[in-house]
Order: C-alpha cells, then sequence, then structure tokens
C-alpha cells in the first residue's frame, strides 16, 4: 500500500498517468493499447506500428537529426516547425530575398530550394537485442571494461545485423543500461524547402512568448524529400524524384474539443525522470543557475544589436533562437521542480525503495545505491559545474572561443596522431570555417565575449581558474583579443593556417585569441575532464543497478516506460485545459484573436503582416474557421513530450493530423525530470491554422491540391 501511494505521488493519479510516458511504438500492444483505447483511440497497435505492413510510423520521420517530421501527401511532402527548418530558412535569405521576413513558397516543383546536408531519417523495424549486447559483460569488474566491451559488442553488431544496403542499423540503451534496442533505419539526404511562413507567423511571439500558454504561433515549414528512380535514399541530383511514402497522414479539419483523444508520435531527445534526489537537488541549485546566468548575459548583448541592424539580425537570428531556447526553459524547469516540490517527493520514493529492497532482502545487491549517490554527486558537484560553465562559455555562446577551440582541437590532432592528421584536418578547416564567418559579427561576439568571460572568471571553482584569469579586468582583456588576435575575422583565421606544420603551430600560438583558449582549455582538459568522466562513470553505473531495482521492485502495474533518447516514441492524452495557479485557468484552445490583441506594428516580436490583419477583419477564413466562425491557432493537450518532439504530428483518434506539436507550457517545462500531467501541458500548431496560412495567406493551392484532407460533415 505504501509503495501505491508513493507512485501515485510520482505519477500524480491513476487518470493523469494514464496519459503520460514516451513509449517505443513496437511495444503498445497489451496494457498500453488498452490505455490508449480507454482514452478513446479507434486505431490498433498495429496499424501504429507495423514491420510487415504500412502503419503510422512509416510517415513519421526524424528531421535532421534533431525535430521530427510528418509526411502529409503522396509526393514526399513533410510538415515539420518553423523554427526546426529556421537554419535553412535563414542560409537561403538574403537582405535582398529574406524570406525570415517574407516568407517562402514554392508554387513548383521546379522552384524547391535543396539544402545540403539536411537529411530525414525513417524507422524501418525496431527489434530487442539486449543479450546480444551484453554478451562476456557480466565477468568484468570494472564499469571501464564494461562499457568498452558493450561498445565493441554494439559496433559489431552495427557491422553484422542484417539490413538492406541502403539501410543502416542503429543501437541505443534504454533504461539506463538495462536494455539495448536494435532499429534499422533509412536515411534520405536529398530535402527541398517547400514553404515557411514569415517570422512574423512561424515565430510570432518570438522568445517573449516561448515555453508559454496561451499561445499564437504558426509554427511551420514545408519540405519536400526527394529519391531516386527506385524510391531509394539519395545524394542531392537534378535527376531525383519526390518520394512516394508507404503512408502519409490525411489531415482532419472538423474541428478539436477539450477531452478529445491525441497522440503525438515523435523523436523525444533527453528525458530524465528516474534521477535520485541528490542529482535533481544539483541541478536546481548549482547548475541550472549558472547556465541560465551565462546565456541571459549572451542574450541579452546579442539583442542589442539585433534590434538596430536588420542584417545582424539576419546573422544571428538562427543561433538567438537556439540560445534562448533552453535559457528560457531552465529557467521553467528550475520554478517548476521547486513549486512541484520534485526533490522531496523523490526522497520519498527513495525511503519507499529502500524499504521495498529490504522486505526483499535485495541489501547486498541494491542496498547502497542511496549512499553511493549521495557520496557521489557530492564529489562531483564542483566539476560538474566547471563542465557546464566550460561547455557553454569556450564551445556554445563566444564564438571566438569555440574557433579557438578548434585551433586547440588541431593542435591535440598533431600530439596524438601526427603530421598527416594534422594537416588533413587544417585544410578541411579552412575550406569549411566560410559558413561560420558569414554569420559572425566581431562587434557584437566581442560585447559577448566581455560578459561571458566575467562570469566565467566568478563562477568557476577556483581550483579550476587558470591564471590567466586571475584578477581578471574583463574590458581590458577583451579590447587586447579582438584588436589583436586573428580569430576575429575569415581572412585573418585563413592566414593563420597557411604554411607548413611548425610555421601554422607557431603563429596560432603567438595568436592572444588562441593563448587563452589554450589557457581554458588545457586547465578543462587536464584538471576537469578525466575526474568528471571518472565520477560519471560511478554515477551510470550506479543509476543502471538503481533502475534495475525500480524495474525489479515495481508492481507489474507500475508503468516504467524509458526515458527518451532521440528514438521513435508514442505519448497519448487528451485535449485539456489547466489551472497553473490560484485563481488562474488556461483554456486549451487560442484563436486569431489572440495574435491581433497581442500585436505591436513593427514590432521585433508581435508585429503582424499586413494580408494577415487583411484577412482576420474580413473574416475570411475559408472553411478552416471552427464551429464559432473563429480561426484556430494553438492548442495543448496532456502529452508528454521534449525537445526532439519540435514537429511531431498530433493526431486524432483515427490516426489524422490535427496537430504540428512544437512547445511546452512553462509551468511544466520540468516534465523531462519530473513528470506531473495535471500541469504539463504540450503545445500544437492547429493544422487547420496551417492550411489557413497555406491557402488564404500564401495562395499556394498547388500545396493544398496535394493534400488529402478530412472536411467537416455537412448538416
Amino acid at each position: 500500500m505504501k509503495y501505491s501511494k508513493l507512485f501515485l505521488l510520482l505519477f500524480v493519479t491513476q487518470f493523469y498517468a494514464q496519459q503520460g510516458g514516451m513509449w517505443l511504438p513496437n511495444m503498445l500492444k497489451g496494457d498500453r493499447e488498452t490505455e490508449m483505447k480507454n482514452l478513446g483511440m479507434k486505431l490498433t497497435a498495429e496499424q501504429i506500428y507495423s514491420v510487415n505492413k504500412s502503419s503510422l510510423k512509416d510517415a513519421v520521420p526524424q528531421f535532421d537529426g534533431g525535430c521530427t517530421a510528418e509526411v502529409i501527401s503522396d509526393k514526399g511532402l513533410i510538415l515539420t516547425n518553423h523554427h526546426c527548418g529556421y537554419d535553412n530558412i535563414q542560409s537561403h535569405s538574403t537582405v535582398e530575398h529574406d524570406y525570415l521576413t517574407n516568407g517562402f513558397w514554392a508554387y513548383k516543383l521546379e522552384e524547391e530550394l535543396p539544402n545540403p546536408g539536411v537529411v530525414v531519417t525513417f524507422i524501418v523495424k525496431i527489434e530487442d537485442i539486449t543479450s546480444k549486447v551484453l554478451e562476456n559483460t557480466t565477468s568484468l569488474t570494472t564499469e571501464a571494461d564494461k562499457q568498452k566491451k558493450i561498445q565493441e559488442n554494439i559496433s559489431n553488431l552495427t557491422k553484422s545485423l542484417p539490413k538492406e544496403t541502403w539501410q543502416e542499423n542503429l543501437i541505443k540503451t534504454f533504461y539506463d543500461g538495462n536494455q539495448y534496442i536494435l532499429f534499422v533505419t533509412e536515411t534520405y539526404k536529398d530535402i527541398r524547402l517547400v514553404g515557411a511562413p514569415p517570422s512574423s507567423i512561424g515565430k510570432f511571439g518570438s522568445d517573449t512568448d516561448n515555453w508559454v500558454w496561451p499561445r499564437h504561433t504558426g509554427d511551420f515549414s514545408l519540405f519536400r524529400i526527394y529519391a531516386d528512380k527506385n524510391n531509394r535514399p539519395a545524394e542531392y541530383s537534378t535527376e531525383n524524384v519526390p518520394y512516394k511514402p508507404k503512408h502519409f497522414f490525411p489531415i482532419s479539419i472538423k474541428g478539436i474539443r477539450e477531452n478529445d483523444f491525441t497522440m503525438v508520435m515523435g523523436y523525444p531527445g533527453r528525458t530524465q525522470e528516474y534521477l535520485p534526489s541528490f542529482a535533481v537537488e544539483q541541478i536546481v541549485n548549482n547548475l541550472n543557475p549558472a547556465k541560465i546566468e551565462v546565456r541571459d548575459a549572451a542574450l541579452k548583448a546579442q539583442d542589442r544589436f539585433m534590434r538596430k541592424d536588420n542584417a545582424i539580425k539576419i546573422q544571428y537570428a538562427s543561433k538567438y533562437a537556439a540560445v534562448a531556447n533552453y535559457w528560457k526553459k531552465w529557467i521553467g524547469e528550475t520554478k517548476g521542480l521547486k513549486k512541484s516540490n520534485a526533490i522531496a517527493i523523490k526522497q520519498k520514493f527513495e525511503k519507499e525503495l529502500t524499504e521495498k529492497i529490504n522486505k526483499a532482502g535485495k541489501q547486498s545487491e541494491y542496498g547502497n545505491l542511496l549512499s553511493d549517490f549521495e557520496k557521489n554527486y557530492a564529489e562531483i558537484k564542483d566539476y560538474a559545474l566547471a563542465r557546464d560553465l566550460f561547455s557553454e562559455v569556450v564551445l556554445r555562446n563566444t564564438e571566438l572561443l569555440q574557433t579557438g577551440y578548434k585551433l586547440y582541437q588541431l593542435e591535440q590532432l598533431l600530439a596524438n596522431k601526427g603530421e598527416q592528421a594534422f594537416t588533413d584536418r587544417k585544410n578541411n578547416l579552412a575550406k569549411g570555417i566560410d559558413a561560420f564567418y558569414k554569420d559572425y559579427n566581431n562587434e557584437v561576439d566581442k560585447n559577448v565575449f566581455e560578459q561571458l568571460i566575467a562570469i566565467y572568471a566568478n563562477r568557476m571553482p577556483k581550483q579550476f581558474l587558470p591564471s590567466t584569469l586571475n584578477n581578471l579586468n574583463a574590458n581590458e582583456l577583451t579590447n587586447d583579443i579582438y584588436t589583436n588576435s586573428s580569430l576575429t575575422s575569415l581572412e585573418k583565421f585563413r592566414a593563420l593556417l597557411d604554411g607548413d606544420t611548425n610555421t601554422v603551430i607557431n603563429k596560432i600560438n603567438n595568436d592572444k585569441g588562441y593563448q587563452l583558449v589554450k589557457s581554458l582549455a588545457d586547465a578543462y582538459v587536464k584538471n576537469i575532464a578525466p575526474k568528471y568522466d571518472e565520477l560519471n562513470l560511478k554515477n551510470i553505473a550506479t543509476q543502471r543497478t538503481y533502475m534495475k531495482a525500480i524495474m525489479e521492485l515495481s508492481p507489474k502495474s507500475a508503468r516504467i516506460f524509458p526515458d527518451a533518447n532521440s528514438t521513435l516514441r508514442v505519448t497519448y492524452g487528451k485535449v485539456k485545459g489547466y489551472k497553473p495557479a490560484d485563481a488562474i485557468y488556461y483554456e486549451p484552445f487560442s484563436t486569431l484573436d489572440g495574435v491581433m490583441e497581442k500585436y505591436i506594428p513593427g514590432d521585433y516580436e508581435f508585429d503582424v503582416p499586413q494580408k494577415l490583419i487583411d484577412l482576420y477583419n474580413a473574416k475570411d477564413f475559408g472553411m478552416y474557421a471552427n464551429s464559432k466562425g473563429k480561426m484556430p491557432v494553438a492548442f495543448i493537450a496532456t502529452n508528454h513530450t521534449t525537445g526532439g518532439n519540435s514537429g511531431s504530428p498530433a493526431l486524432d483518434a483515427s490516426g489524422n493530423l490535427i496537430g504540428l506539436n512544437f512547445d511546452r507550457v512553462w509551468e511544466g517545462t520540468m516534465s523531462d525530470i519530473y513528470y506531473s500531467p495535471e500541469i504539463c501541458r504540450n503545445i500544437m500548431v492547429d493544422l487547420r491554422y496551417v492550411l489557413f496560412i497555406i491557402d488564404k495567406y500564401a495562395g499556394a493551392k498547388n500545396i493544398i491540391n496535394e493534400l488529402k484532407i478530412i472536411k467537416k460533415e455537412k448538416k
């Protein structure tokens, strides 16, 4: 009884728990299928996932490694988020042809724009191969040896397990190393931009509205998959033809009501639902605050320039959005974890688990788990903070330091791999650095650097701070480096790499920017990374055993879903409003009325195109209006999503497309660590708004005519 009560604390209530979780689509038969049908689903598990027949999973590829897409026509047309296609929209944009500001629409196939390097990946088959991956590991005594053998087995199995020549084998770990799954995949490499609304629609509300509800963003873009004449993956070619999918989603515009069943399929990136309380406490009190401070400073510096100069706005738009996304997420996550009392709830769970361990007589196997966690997390605390600071300041948010670190890696390659490897990397770096400097502004980065290097010196545990930052005068250091370093322009950077090996090494080591990067990187590589990796291995081993104990000692009715790891998952729930705080209730739907209420002419985030205003004033919504004559924009539901679910299809009870997932509510962003279905909601663009923009705003009838649209039944 105690365990059952605790489990309800972890997952809130049985009613809500039935709607949580991220499930592998090949494991829905049984309890999950029953739950889904009880919630209103009209499909079978076989219709969602099948190896031998066309199924829903055949219309849900991963988009470019980090988002999800869905196939919506028999000609390979795919839909994903505007923010997922943002880099590609930006890369095609210039001041003269500003697709970010004005949008882009291809009115015939020949106008679709290629995107080198962009890929979409379909899942062909999913299979449990745990026993094969863990073969010959039980006798190994150290965690390092076990991990080495596991990786060796994975490498061999990836090559040897059966697949077609155009397919790939991908092996992923589940339940913290207690299970291993094989995914046979097909990756298409000729992906062309078909359509994107202007940012004033696709990013309406931008960073102010990010992670919040109510939302009024038309966050979508359209691409097309091209294949060779055999419908197989191929590099870009004018000879390629539109891909013929095994399945594509019909789009329903019949309407959505509160409590309707919804299902989301996609590739959620990473969750940590089973972290111990010691880890969550460290995230809340140490790691998140430091990362938030770094990104807050970087964003403020960039924003000042972006608002004044449109060319800079284009250069930094995608980078700014990427930095802002998790900055705001971490703020909401921290607040949510505190508000939901997640640490205390996990502590109660750990206490009850200990009682279960003792009752089962499993003390020798599981009895030291919590004390080991407590010791390991106390020991790793400073190393984890130092690692995050190095990553945020040097590798992510200061561009001069990023390029300097590439040179640091180059010098390390010479020492470890020899001159030929050095020369090859040097030549590739010289050729491939153009794209970086195309979107680089020295004055912007200088301002970011000055803010971030001061935070680095102040926040870094003193035992890891290099002497170059002792008694730091951030302004003097910034002026010295950005005046004298060759890392500040493409021409100077290339000049650094010109010459024989000794010449290049001497030049980069005499560069002031590189000298700073080298001091920071040496301190990290020598004093931080090795010990962090050692302690993290201990935590990995303990977490695996902890997960094993949870799975073994939980009742069969416990809904223990695997953490997200960028593999195809199914989550399901209901369209539902929520109550984030006392005396506040959010309805589950937003409309174009809200766009106009937020409209601020000329504003960076809340401007509205004149044509959209005209359509609104004329109430020219076509067949896409709701039953009250209003234009739907977005809706929320209880589906359990995370990063990577951006662009995921939101499906109705019959498997028709009704929405496009793009965000979560801010009060529930802690769901990566602690899921509370009472307030956790995913946010979706209503497909009626997507079609309205394509049809009435863009006039892209060619796209509308390509779709299978399920219309309202006439009375």
